[in-house]
């Protein structure tokens, strides 16, 4: 890939294609519309991706890492129990989703569906993502079956995909419906259910 001659117009070109393709997905959007709403020429893209698909390996790692900085501290608070934390961070997911009108969904869900059986280049960045955050969250179910806040009966790490399975799935029919019904029972039956607690209330 070419090296990029200015760090910002890379950044600005992400902050674009992110909130474009979680609009309009990965196919509903063209490389122009992408640069014209990031103010810069469509000359310029090609001098910082290869392709789109180079493009939107990029935009997800962008994701992830705003979703890890805006909402991933709450699964390293060693302040908090670990099921706190868990609970904690998928509410404040919740609540941002809210902001949208749940209208937007997960771009890791959304680009699964729409990438990964055509692009092995994205299907590598979504597994690595799902490893990445399936690796927080098991990490606070490894403490919470050390203490005996969670049974100690399943693999955490297994444990932790289930949890974002379940997760995706909510955000889905979150989509569809545009309402939290989805959030609220993922929040209320599953989440606690999976970890073995009575309520996802957090203190």
């Amino acid at each position: 890939m070419p090296r990029p001659a200015n760090p910002l117009v890379r950044e600005r070109l992400l902050t674009a294609g992110l909130e474009l393709m979680r609009t309009n997905g990965f196919n509903g959007c063209g490389i122009k519309e992408i640069t014209d709403s990031a103010g810069v020429p469509k000359g310029s893209f090609y001098s910082y991706f290869a392709s789109k698909e180079d493009f939107a390996v990029a935009v997800l790692e962008h994701y992830w890492a705003s979703i890890d900085r805006d909402f991933g501290f709450n699964l390293r608070d060693a302040s908090r129990p670990p099921v706190e934390r868990v609970t904690a961070f998928f509410l404040a997911m919740t609540d941002h989703n809210a902001r949208r009108n749940f209208a937007l969904g997960c771009l890791v869900g959304n680009m699964s569906l729409e990438l990964a059986d055509h692009s092995a280049e994205v299907r590598e960045k979504l597994d690595h993502i799902m490893d990445r955050w399936t690796g927080l969250i098991a990490a606070c179910l490894r403490e919470a079956q050390a203490s005996g806040d969670v049974p100690g009966d399943a693999s955490p790490e297994e444990l932790a995909f289930v949890i974002v399975e379940a997760w995706e799935g909510a955000v889905m029919q979150g989509r569809i419906r545009q309402r939290r019904d989805s959030y609220e029972r993922f929040a209320t039956v599953a989440l606690p259910r999976l970890l073995g607690t009575s309520t996802a209330s957090v203190k």
